[in-house]
């Protein structure tokens, strides 16, 4: 992959600015943000019409749910989208647990983003579930002797994330999956975070359902999920009755969806196409994670996996004696963007990590002298 090449993509890129924010999105290559533009101009309009708008959104439609299942290595028919991952869950929960009785329960893991927590929370007040949280170790990865003591035979949804978008840790989705199944109960992934670093295959990963957001691979603000036919089939969606049931990903999409933002999607997948697709952009991003972990200054202390095996290159950490909230206003005067926070939405890992702490995220448009530049500013402080 040619990095300056790719740069030249992206008008954000030319001031000279090092974004290692991806983790809380990316930045847009000008296509994308093109493609927005030309929907609005060219396809403002909606479903049905007998005219060319109409035949225009049904176009952007068509060819964005093509595009989210190719992404995602299912039928187009099993894709839904909606305004963001976490709407989609709330959504997508609803439908699910219509049939919950008292006492069944959903698995969690303390790795877990609260967007994919938080609905089933919610629905465990509502209708007296009990929600079970998975430990992580101490190198902050999923603990899967207690993840198993947990699964048991109440247990309806077993919920987690691939890859922790606070310590960059993986989990082993097919593990979990085949737990789940083996258990009658529903695999539920929230992908947001892995999505924008790892190539996908949801048969592969033998999963029910599974959610991720274009903002964090060079996208517009979207949630897409999967739901296995089969499963999709079984649930009544919660919308206005008029709305279309078929094919069955339509079931779960409320309202008018952002066809704008659909066309800048499939603008994205077009991107990620020219570049290589997902495993260039794994390839070139793991080899400058390993450059950043090699190099990694002694002041600084991370958190989470210590090697690039069983994480994605998102970095959480602190510097030696320099609040988090000072590195970072630090290093933005100085043209390098980190992010500082406390739980980074992972609610029930917040007792496991520092007060505050600093995040940083390599994305495939980062250099290695960005890199260096990074590390050699985190030396100095």
């Amino acid at each position: 992959m040619n990095v300056d090449a790719v740069r030249e993509r992206f008008s954000s890129l030319q001031s000279g600015f090092a974004f290692f924010d991806a983790p809380g999105g990316t930045q847009v290559p000008d296509e994308v943000g093109q493609a927005i533009a030309n929907a609005l101009r060219e396809a403002s309009g909606n479903l049905g019409a007998p005219y060319a708008t109409s035949r225009a959104v049904e176009a952007i439609l068509a060819r964005a749910k093509s595009d989210a299942a190719g992404f995602l290595g299912c039928s187009a028919d099993e894709i839904s989208f909606g305004m963001n991952m976490t709407t989609l869950d709330f959504a997508l929960s609803r439908a699910a647990a219509r049939d919950f009785r008292e006492g069944d329960e959903i698995v969690t893991t303390q790795l877990d983003h609260d967007g994919g927590v938080a609905p089933w929370v919610e629905l465990a007040e509502d209708k007296g579930l009990v929600v079970h949280v998975v430990g992580a170790t101490d190198e902050l990865t999923v603990d899967y002797d207690d993840l198993e003591r947990r699964v048991g035979e109440r247990t309806r949804v077993v919920a987690f994330a691939i890859a922790s978008n606070a310590t960059g840790s993986l989990a082993d989705a097919k593990r979990i999956c085949a737990l789940a199944r083996d258990a009658g109960a529903i695999s539920w992934i929230d992908a947001v975070h892995y999505a924008a670093h790892e190539p996908i295959d949801v048969h592969e990963l033998g999963c029910d359902v599974l959610l991720c957001s274009p903002y964090k691979f060079c996208g517009p603000h979207l949630g897409i999920s999967y739901v296995r036919r089969e499963v999709a089939e079984t649930w009544r969606p919660y919308k206005a009755r008029p709305s279309a049931a078929t094919p069955v990903g339509r079931k779960f999409e409320t309202g008018t969806l952002p066809y704008e933002l659909l066309a800048g999607f499939s603008a994205t997948i077009a991107y990620l196409e020219t570049i290589g697709g997902m495993e260039a952009v794994r390839s070139y991003e793991r080899d400058l994670g390993e450059h950043l972990l090699a190099n990694l200054p002694a002041n600084v202390t991370l958190y989470g996996p210590q090697s690039m095996d069983g994480r994605v290159p998102t970095f959480l950490f602190n510097v030696d004696g320099v609040p988090a909230v000072d590195v970072a206003h630090r290093l933005a005067e100085q043209g390098v963007g980190v992010w500082h926070a406390d739980n980074w939405y992972c609610v029930s890992l917040a007792s496991r990590l520092p007060e505050q702490s600093l995040r940083a995220g390599i994305a495939h448009y980062n250099t290695r002298d960005e890199v260096d530049r990074l590390l050699t500013l985190l030396g100095e402080l």
